[in-house]
């Protein structure tokens, strides 16, 4: 700043940022009531970016400290029907790579709130799509599903409607894609 050189403004607030320049300059001797304006023309490095299933994608300021991970979700209008229940949240801390996962859910139901992270700017914050099972044959309703936390294979099947008349419980067979990528047949458990 002219005449009294470099000031350090980061983290306050416009108008204690006038106020300590106005100081500044009175201080120092160069105006007896110095008036100062400042307007903020562009917000850069206090937006956050929220990505993937939420209602409204995009970017958002971070329009006050302490702001957390579900204050960013409500902003972004909530994770949609087709959401996971864990959010990845990405960005810079003291200087290093920061990431974490997030149970959304263990937040509310869990009591968790030491989970529910403040944010800086920069973060970004990810929702990627659930996990889905597939039915298919002769089920009532053969389709995609989300799965759910601890779900049965009686409750996936529940969730197709059961077997149609011409199917069977004792023919059901489950594919499941193992570690190493190739498909494998797995004898489902129905109790």
């Amino acid at each position: 700043y002219p005449l009294i050189g470099a000031v350090n403004l980061n983290g306050l607030s416009v108008a204690a940022a006038e106020t300590k320049l106005s100081n500044a300059l009175q201080s120092g001797g160069f105006l007896q009531k110095p008036q100062v304006t400042i307007t903020l023309v562009q917000v850069r490095n206090n937006q956050i970016a929220v990505l993937g299933q939420v209602a409204k994608p995009g970017r958002f300021p971070l329009e006050s400290a302490g702001t957390r991970v579900t204050d960013m979700l409500a902003t972004a209008g909530g994770v949609t029907p087709g959401g996971d229940d864990w959010a990845i949240l990405t960005g810079m801390r003291n200087g290093k790579a920061f990431r974490e996962l997030i149970d959304i859910p263990a937040i509310f139901l869990g009591g968790h709130t030491d989970k529910d992270t403040v944010l800086q700017g920069g973060d970004t914050l990810y929702v990627h799509r659930a996990a889905v099972f597939y039915i298919y044959g002769e089920a009532q309703r053969s389709g995609a599903y989300r799965i759910e936390r601890d779900m049965t294979v009686m409750q996936a099947m529940a969730q197709g409607g059961g077997p149609t008349n011409r199917g069977s419980e004792n023919r059901l067979r489950l594919h499941r894609k193992g570690s190493d990528g190739k498909m494998q047949n797995v004898e489902p458990l129905l109790s």
